[in-house]
């Protein structure tokens, strides 16, 4: 036997209450001797013993009902065989987890397995009793508890199920034991039972670390463990990504994007069409003939820009099982002009490579929207910066402190700056006015100038293996000879800074080659080798323009074209205060959202915690103001929807006390076999009532009894003075 409230039994004490009360009035007897006296002792000595024995009734009945009270508030449970001839109630507190990542909406609109997880929940209900105490959450991106600790009520748990959801998010699985641990000792109840209802994917549960095997063992300790999956077919499409890889972001031209879908399942898939739609019209469409198991393919989609402005570009597939990964989206903002500005402070050879890389794919041509042309260094203070998108300084020997908080303010606004390092540089010059201070405008201060060459002569080459950043995307369709024919003599060490990361190093050693960091709006690259042929031979190589290109196209974009991920932040920048101290965030679904501007490390920024949706949000920086699109997508990882069996999930659970029941019968079954407990604080209360009722009728009818003999006793005559008689 074992009790909810322990701590209620101590109250049994207050038995001694009626009891200490019973003596104290027994021994407060006042004796008058009086005349009258002698003719009533007889009579008193009859009843005298029948008061007693009476009040003694009343005194045990009191008491009992007292000790039963404190019993029944203690909430006593009887396990198993113990004490089995006192009746009870199979009882138990259920928390509810139910998977809700968006992977649990693959099957189609007939039977997804969210239904199923739902029918499923029916089952745990329909074994509850009216009052029992009941938790259900939804878990996946940020988790949300539908009820807490409700007493069980069918319609209203019913009613609480109707309206419930996949949300486009992923589920982190080592989270998951943490939150049910939370609610099983948030919940009173003589037994608890955890139900964790999930589609079981391969990808997080063949690779869940011994810490959440451990933290699934606590919970274990803490309530009756269940784990019921609801599986599916493996086969899934999912588009994972859409790139621009080609073409600048310019109005009357044409940029080639490249859609990745990918097959999740098992089994090859044929003929899958890929349609690309610009502001929701479809503009382009290419056909992949087959995707292998496990494998992806791309596409080229083709994108018109008729129009200056932000633009909407989706890369979609249809017929699949599940809805919710078959579209990408991206964001890309068309300028009516591009404008590259190349500072070169070398003999002039540096700017000529880097403007010949820039025109390599237009002949050589330039027209009036698209600009790039080259200065030398000693005309630098005579430029205006306000009409350009990018600027490159290759070989610049140094640069004012005015002219870096010119350079600041332009990247801060959403423009690009691409540094190149060269003969003529002056390190300590750059560290002190550039790579310093909380927010340096260079991405990592310079060091000594290192010989790269190996023990032959030759430089090292470029690796291969790039970051999935979208400047390398161009450069991954490259065969790997071009990579080891690319090769670097000389470059700089460098301390890189915490906000900075690389994107090209060197092979076999891994110095970075390029860098890159965020300031403000915009962005910085650093080249830690020169522009030029006598460091490296990168100028003379494919390697070059199609670099070249793609960070201009990278930098002449705007902060809104990054697409974001379900449950990632949406900020709004500003490089000045805006005149409007909130900003205002339209979701897919229609939802205005009103976010406070605050200021942050130099500038004002307007920060939407965790997009709940995926799709296109509007931010603007004012109600009135004209809206800006973000494209936010779903995490590919979710898209494998790969489940693993029930006897696969059994010895990955080994040593956890879980129960797993696959079916509708095994869940119903092992929930009689758990419910051995018995509940028996209803019947005590019960008799409570019983109790005090049986010596309330005992307690009237002895009064009753006292007044009817009070009645029959003559009442003493008085005297003509008013004076009784003795």
């Amino acid at each position: 036997m074992s009790f909810l409230h322990p701590l209620i039994l101590f109250a049994a004490a207050g038995v001694a209450l009626p009891i200490l009360a019973h003596l104290l009035n027994s021994h407060k007897v006042k004796r008058t001797d009086w005349a009258a006296m002698q003719f009533l002792n007889r009579a008193v000595r009859v009843r005298s013993r029948q008061i007693k024995l009476r009040d003694v009734l009343l005194l045990c009945l009191r008491c009992l009902a007292l000790l039963l009270l404190v019993f029944a508030l203690a909430r006593p449970t009887w396990q198993g065989g113990t004490a089995s001839w006192i009746p009870g109630e199979s009882r138990a507190g259920v928390i509810i987890a139910l998977d809700a990542s968006f992977s649990m909406e693959h099957g189609g609109e007939g039977a997804t397995r969210f239904d199923r997880a739902l029918d499923q929940v029916e089952v745990i209900g329909g074994h509850m009793q009216p009052g029992d105490p009941v938790s259900l959450i939804l878990l996946g991106g940020e988790d949300e508890v539908v009820v807490r600790n409700m007493a069980f009520n069918r319609e209203r748990f019913r009613e609480a199920l109707q309206d419930l959801n996949a949300a486009p998010a992923e589920l982190d699985l080592d989270r998951v034991p943490k939150r049910l641990a939370e609610l099983a000792a948030d919940m009173e109840a003589p037994q608890k039972e955890v139900y964790f209802i999930t589609d079981a994917q391969a990808r997080d549960w063949r690779e869940s670390s011994a810490k959440f095997q451990e933290a699934l063992a606590e919970v274990s300790n803490q309530a009756e463990l269940f784990l019921v999956p609801v599986t599916g077919t493996p086969a899934n499409l999912a588009v994972t990504d859409l790139d621009l890889v080609a073409g600048v972001l310019r109005k009357g031209t044409t940029a080639r994007y490249q859609a990745t879908v990918r097959n999740c399942g098992t089994e090859p898939v044929s003929n899958v069409e890929v349609q690309c739609r610009v502001e929701g019209v479809q503009i382009d469409t290419k056909t992949i003939p087959a995707i292998a198991a496990g494998a992806s393919e791309t596409v080229s989609l083709f994108v018109p820009f008729h129009n200056a402005g932000p633009t909407r570009i989706t890369a979609e597939i249809t017929g699949d099982l599940l809805a919710t990964d078959n579209v990408r989206r991206v964001v890309a903002v068309v300028r009516d002009r591009v404008s590259v500005l190349c500072v070169d402070g070398s003999d002039g050879d540096a700017g000529r490579l880097v403007v010949s890389a820039l025109l390599a794919r237009g002949d050589g041509i330039q027209d009036e929207d698209y600009v790039v042309r080259s200065v030398p260094w000693i005309s630098l203070p005579s430029q205006q910066l306000d009409d350009l998108d990018v600027i490159i300084l290759a070989d610049v020997p140094e640069i004012t402190t005015e002219q870096v908080n010119q350079f600041s303010r332009h990247v801060r606004q959403g423009n690009g700056l691409v540094w190149f390092a060269g003969e003529n540089v002056k390190p300590a010059v750059w560290n002190e006015r550039s790579a310093s201070g909380p927010n340096p405008l260079l991405p990592a201060r310079l060091g000594q100038l290192v010989d790269t060459s190996t023990t032959l002569g030759a430089g090292r080459p470029l690796d291969p293996a790039m970051p999935s950043h979208s400047i390398c995307l161009p450069l991954r369709s490259l065969p790997e000879d071009l990579f080891s024919e690319t090769r670097f003599l000389t470059r700089f060490e460098v301390d890189p800074s915490s906000s900075s990361f690389p994107i090209l190093s060197l092979a076999g050693s891994g110095a970075p080659v390029l860098l890159e960091h965020s300031l403000g709006r915009g962005h910085v690259f650093m080249f830690t080798t020169s522009a030029g042929t006598s460091w490296n031979n990168m100028a003379q190589t494919p390697v070059f323009p199609m670099l070249m290109q793609q960070i201009v196209t990278y930098l002449a974009g705007r902060e809104f074209e990054q697409p974001r991920m379900v449950g990632d932040s949406l900020s709004l920048s500003y490089v000045e205060q805006p005149d409007a101290s909130d900003a205002v965030f339209d979701t897919p679904s229609k939802e205005t959202i009103t976010v406070p501007v605050r200021e942050h490390g130099n500038q004002f920024v307007a920060l939407l915690e965790r997009a709940k949706e995926a799709g296109f949000y509007e931010t603007r920086v004012s109600v009135q103001a004209p809206g800006l699109p973000v494209a936010v997508n779903v995490n590919s990882r979710e898209s494998d929807v790969t489940s693993l069996t029930a006897d696969e999930l059994g010895r990955n659970l080994e040593g956890t006390d879980a129960t797993i029941a696959a079916t509708e019968t095994e869940l119903a079954a092992a929930i009689d076999a758990s419910r051995t407990s018995r509940s028996s604080w209803r019947l005590f209360m019960i008799a409570v009532l019983v109790i005090l009722l049986i010596e309330c009728l005992l307690a009237d009818r002895l009064r009753g009894r006292k007044k009817r003999r009070s009645k029959q006793a003559d009442p003493i005559p008085e005297t003509s003075t008013g004076v009784q008689n003795a």
